[in-house]
């Protein structure tokens, strides 16, 4: 093989080990962004398994919501219609986060309760993410709860 072929080779498979390094970074960098969505009753049943970081979906129950005096702590609870689980969040919650609404809270597990990082409230009435509206309509047909029709704009 004469040397500008070899420098070529050389070249190409540089390329090829670079390419193929950049593409296992950015996949290890994307996988430990992701965080699934589950709901209570899944987390409780141990579909959430060992998963570091998740997000927890469904509606904050009425009257669960409380305040540490003094802090900015609140403990509220999340409930899928199955099954409730206990949230506790050290951070501002959003304007639009109320009792009765939809939310899914980012965090960990921490023995029985769910500690958040990020509570996402929903914005408007009509208003949830796909994820969570898919989970929550088996509920409600499991539970047999009405669900209104969706409004047509």
């Amino acid at each position: 093989m004469n040397p500008q072929r070899r420098r070529r080779l050389l070249w190409v498979l540089l390329l090829v080990a670079a390419s193929g390094l950049a593409t296992a970074l950015v996949a290890m960098a994307l996988q430990r962004n992701v965080a699934y969505l589950y709901t209570p009753a899944e987390v409780l049943r141990g579909d959430a398994g060992s998963a570091e970081r998740f997000r927890l979906g469904g509606m904050v129950a009425k009257g669960s919501l409380k305040r540490e005096p003094g802090s900015l702590v609140a403990l509220f609870t999340v409930t899928d219609g199955d099954a409730d689980m206990t949230v506790r969040s050290d951070q501002i919650l959003p304007d639009l986060f109320r009792e009765g609404q939809a939310v899914v809270v980012t965090g960990r597990l921490q023995g029985d309760r769910f500690i958040a990082e990020e509570v996402l409230a929903k914005h408007d009435e009509t208003y949830m993410p796909k994820e969570l509206a898919d989970k929550m309509g088996k509920a409600h047909v499991k539970h047999d709860v009405p669900v209104p029709a969706p409004e047509v704009r």
